[in-house]
């Protein structure tokens, strides 16, 4: 089953240029069952991942309550306590650039007949801190290749939506906002990397990136932008927002590497969330134990470099 409907006001046909609009119907060919299914469709039904850790996932409420989304603020609260006003239906995203089928879909178009797969993972974010999230999600590879790579496409660029009616955060220059993204191509078409539309088997969250967000699961989880707005393919690395705001502190690749420390924290262990104040620190494993499935993307490079 797929996640709640997302309905756009307007037919594609008022927006969409005819050649863009045929290649449209291409690409959401596979749409039109899971679009008849109707409102029994809002809940997640998913499959079992060959990637999903066997360690216990982290409560609904440390998910869900400690987070870092500073389009809602700086404190670890409060997305929780503002993204209930973010309106996220309905919602589109525009897939572009070196793409053979751009165009701008709906949720349920992007994913329509791709598997809806549970993946749980251990996530890291900023201040080596981790928790075990089971997402629901589906390949980024899969969207990719509908919308047909073209040749001279590098790395994919992604951005957040900009609202700052409904996103207090974005009202301060504390970021370049809109939040941007991006992954090099291999990054991307790895099977470990996901479009989310959930979690725990629900619809996803507003404080977690609703309705559609994406998960790295060997970088640290800044790299996971939210509520996704625009994809695009790209031919030179895009600029993303923390590696612009303090390069020093974030280099593109931003893999969880406990052999690089941070300029102001050493990244070698991480405290895992609701493990209780008295619980010790671990050590970080490098690529978050994803090593064998993407450490040979970064053969030969000098990773103290290429943070």
């Amino acid at each position: 089953m797929m996640p709640q409907h997302f309905k756009p006001d307007l037919r594609w046909s008022d927006t969409t240029p005819k050649h863009v609009f045929l290649n449209r119907r291409r690409f959401i060919a596979a749409a039109t069952a899971a679009l008849a299914a109707g409102p029994a469709m809002a809940r997640l039904q998913t499959l079992p991942s060959a990637y999903s850790t066997d360690e216990a996932p982290n409560s609904l409420e440390d998910i869900t309550s400690y987070n870092n989304y500073y389009e809602f603020g700086t404190g670890k609260g409060d997305p929780a306590a503002a993204a209930g006003a973010l309106a996220t239906s309905p919602w589109t995203v525009t897939v572009d650039g070196l793409v053979d089928r751009p165009g701008t879909y709906s949720v349920e178009e992007l994913i329509a007949g791709l598997p809806l797969e549970e993946r749980i993972y251990r996530f890291r974010c900023v201040e080596a801190w981790s928790m075990i999230v089971p997402w629901a999600g589906v390949e980024l590879s899969g969207v990719l290749k509908r919308a047909g790579v073209r040749p001279g496409a590098k790395f994919v660029a992604f951005q957040t939506v900009m609202r700052p009616e409904e996103m207090p955060g974005q009202r301060s220059p504390i970021l370049d906002w809109p939040y941007r993204e991006g992954l090099r191509i291999d990054e991307a078409m790895n099977p470990l990397t996901i479009l989310a539309t959930g979690l725990y088997g629900e619809p996803m969250p507003n404080q977690n990136g609703a309705p559609i967000r994406l998960v790295v699961p060997w970088k640290y989880g800044f790299k996971s932008i939210k509520a996704i707005v625009r994809i695009s393919l790209v031919a030179d690395q895009p600029p993303t927002t923390w590696n612009m705001m303090a390069p020093q502190e974030y280099g593109f690749y931003s893999n969880v590497n406990p052999e690089v420390d941070h300029p102001r924290w050493s990244q070698a262990t991480e405290r895992r969330i609701g493990a209780g104040l008295f619980a010790g620190r671990q050590d970080t494993i490098k690529f978050n134990g994803y090593g064998e499935y993407v450490a040979d993307m970064y053969a030969g490079m000098d990773l103290a470099k290429f943070y």
